[in-house]
């Protein structure tokens, strides 16, 4: 997947596609809510796992209660790429709800 910086047509784009995500300077953000602290410790591991496997890693942050993704493409000078957009779709397949 390339790993140029995309535009910002096409990151407006890219999040009429993602429900729930937001675009916060040069990093696609999006935070879900948790029934419980634990919950939000066992989604950010899946999290993490899910976005080995696609060697790409966001910056998490966990809360009470809800977990804050973000990504961006650091090779890319830490801009939005197609990188972040499939990683994004990927923790989305999680399934889990949006704050």
């Amino acid at each position: 997947m390339a790993r140029t910086p995309l535009t910002d047509e096409q990151i407006a784009e890219s999040l009429e596609t993602l429900p729930g995500w937001i675009r916060q300077g040069e990093t696609l953000t999006r935070t879900f809510a948790l029934p419980s602290y634990m919950a939000g410790l066992a989604f950010a591991c899946a999290v993490g796992t899910v976005c080995e496997g696609l060697d790409h890693h966001p910056d998490l942050f966990i809360g009470w209660k809800k977990v804050t993704v973000s990504f961006t493409t650091h090779d890319a000078g830490s801009r939005i790429t197609a990188w972040d957009v499939k990683a994004a779709r990927a923790v989305d397949a999680l399934g889990y709800p949006k704050a």
